[in-house]
C-alpha cells in the first residue's frame, strides 16, 4: 500500500519542518505578519506545527500608517481569535523619532521607511530569526533568496555570500547583532498559496475579493481613491470591480479589476493570469530593474 502526498501537503510538510527548526535552534524568532495572504498561511502553518501549546515566538507587524483599514481590522481581529502576541513597529513612529524623513509629492511612499523600523525592531527585542512570507515566484530578487538567509550587523543581505542548503539542512549559525531571515513559503506559488486557502478554507481581508471601489489609473496601475495619494492633474477617480493580489502600503499597492467573489473563482483567476501579483499591482518594484534586490540589500523583507 503506497501513500503519496499531494502537492500542497508535500509543500505543507516541508514548510512546518522548517517551522519546527527554527523554534529549536534560534533564541528568540519572530515571525513578520501584515495580514496578507502568504502570513495568514504561515500562521496556518504556525497552528500545525506548534498548537496546542501557543506559538514560541510573537507575530509582528511593521505598520507603515497608510495600510488599507480592512486590513488592519482583519489583523486585530485573528490577533484576538488567536491568543496570541503581536509587536507593532510604527513607521509613524520612526518619523516622529527623526530615524526617517518621510517623503513628499504625489508619488510620495512609506514603503521604503518600512525598512528602518523593521530594523530597528528586530535589534530592540533582540530577535535572532525573522519568519517571511516571500516566495521565490514573485520577483527576481526573492527567488535568489536561501530558505535560512542571513543578515549582517546592519541588517544587510550579500546575493553573493549566501550559504549553501543542502536537501533539508539549514544553516543558523550567526553572532550577536546578525540575524537569520527565514522563508518556509519559498517553493510555494501563488496559486499554491490560494488553493491551499481555499483548501484550509482560511479566513481572508475582505479587499481580496471582487468589491466596487472608488479607483483612479496611474502609470498603468488602479490605486485605490485615498487620503494618502493625492491627484495628478488629468487623473479622475471612477468606480470599478476590483479586489486586490497584495495588501501592501496604500500608496504603492494597485488593484486588479476582477469579479472573483469566492475563493474559488480566485484560483480560476490567478490560475489564468499571465502576470506576477508584483509585476501587476507594486509600484515599488517599477522603480528601476534591481528595485527589490536594492532594497533587500538594505535590509528590507
Amino acid at each position: 500500500m503506497s501513500h503519496e502526498l499531494s502537492h500542497l501537503r508535500a509543500l505543507e510538510a516541508e514548510s512546518i519542518h522548517i517551522m519546527r527548526e527554527v523554534a529549536a535552534e534560534f533564541e528568540r524568532p519572530v515571525l513578520l505578519f501584515s495580514g496578507g495572504k502568504d502570513s495568514l498561511v504561515l500562521v496556518r502553518l504556525a497552528e500545525k506545527a506548534f498548537r496546542p501549546a501557543k506559538f514560541p515566538f510573537p507575530l509582528m507587524h511593521v505598520d507603515t500608517g497608510h495600510n488599507f483599514p480592512e486590513v488592519i481590522e482583519f489583523r486585530d481581529k485573528l490577533i484576538d481569535h488567536l491568543g496570541e502576541r503581536l509587536v507593532v513597529a510604527s513607521v509613524e513612529e520612526s518619523i516622529r523619532q527623526g530615524r526617517v524623513q518621510e517623503e513628499t509629492g504625489p508619488r510620495a511612499s512609506r514603503n521604503r521607511l518600512q525598512t528602518v523600523t523593521l530594523l530597528d525592531a528586530l535589534a530592540e527585542h533582540g530577535f535572532d530569526a525573522a519568519f517571511g512570507g516571500a516566495r521565490r515566484d514573485e520577483e527576481r530578487a526573492r527567488a535568489k533568496e536561501r530558505i535560512f538567509s542571513f543578515r549582517d550587523e546592519a541588517g544587510q543581505w550579500d546575493p553573493k555570500s549566501q550559504r549553501p542548503e543542502l536537501w533539508s539542512l539549514y544553516n543558523g549559525r550567526h553572532k550577536k547583532g546578525e540575524h537569520v531571515r527565514v522563508f518556509p513559503l519559498s517553493n510555494w506559488t501563488e496559486l499554491d498559496v490560494w488553493q491551499y486557502i481555499a483548501e484550509e478554507e482560511l479566513e481572508i481581508p475582505s479587499i481580496y475579493f471582487a468589491h466596487r471601489r472608488q479607483v483612479f489609473r496611474r502609470d498603468g496601475m488602479l490605486y485605490a481613491l485615498n487620503p494618502f495619494v493625492p491627484l495628478i492633474d488629468g487623473e479622475e477617480p471612477f468606480e470599478a470591480s476590483v479586489r486586490y493580489r497584495t495588501v501592501g502600503d496604500m500608496s504603492c499597492t494597485g488593484a486588479v479589476q476582477s469579479e472573483a467573489t469566492t475563493l474559488t473563482a480566485v484560483v480560476e483567476e490567478i490560475a489564468a493570469t499571465r502576470i506576477t501579483e508584483r509585476g501587476e499591482t507594486r509600484a515599488d518594484d517599477r522603480v528601476s530593474e534591481a528595485a527589490m534586490e536594492d532594497r533587500k540589500r538594505g535590509g528590507y523583507f
